[in-house]
């Protein structure tokens, strides 16, 4: 039986002309390029993100689409995107899952690991 399969690499990118150093807020972007590494057709259609902050409090955040796209991946290809988010402590951690669908209709999630959000003034 094929198999899907979403692989995602993510670049963050402090944003100082959206943040408040040092009280915060402080603004990320993050730019995801996801690869269907799969055999199959397979569709992004929502996606959840986890934004931790340095004292462990996070916010959810879910939605239809990333960035008002549900990308349709033929296997080896990809698509990339950049959004952003803030959070109130200089560093922090974002995780997330895209949640996706085969064209046979085959539900599947695909986990983007954690990844840092770090002010460069934190940096000692």
């Amino acid at each position: 039986m094929s198999q899907p399969a979403f692989e995602s690499k993510v670049k963050v990118q402090y944003l100082p002309e959206q943040s408040q150093p040092p009280e915060g807020p402080f603004a990320f972007a993050y730019t995801v390029t996801i690869v269907n590494r799969g055999d199959v057709v397979a569709q992004l259609i929502a996606r959840q993100w986890l934004v931790s902050n340095s004292h462990g409090q996070t916010e959810e955040v879910r939605g239809l689409a990333v960035v008002g796209h549900q990308p349709l991946l033929q296997p080896g290809e990809s698509f990339e995107y950049t959004s952003w988010t803030r959070i109130d402590t200089p560093t922090g951690q974002m995780r997330g899952t895209f949640f996706c669908m085969t064209e046979d209709a085959r539900p599947f999630e695909a986990e983007v690991a954690p990844f840092e959000l770090v002010y460069p003034g934190a940096l000692h």
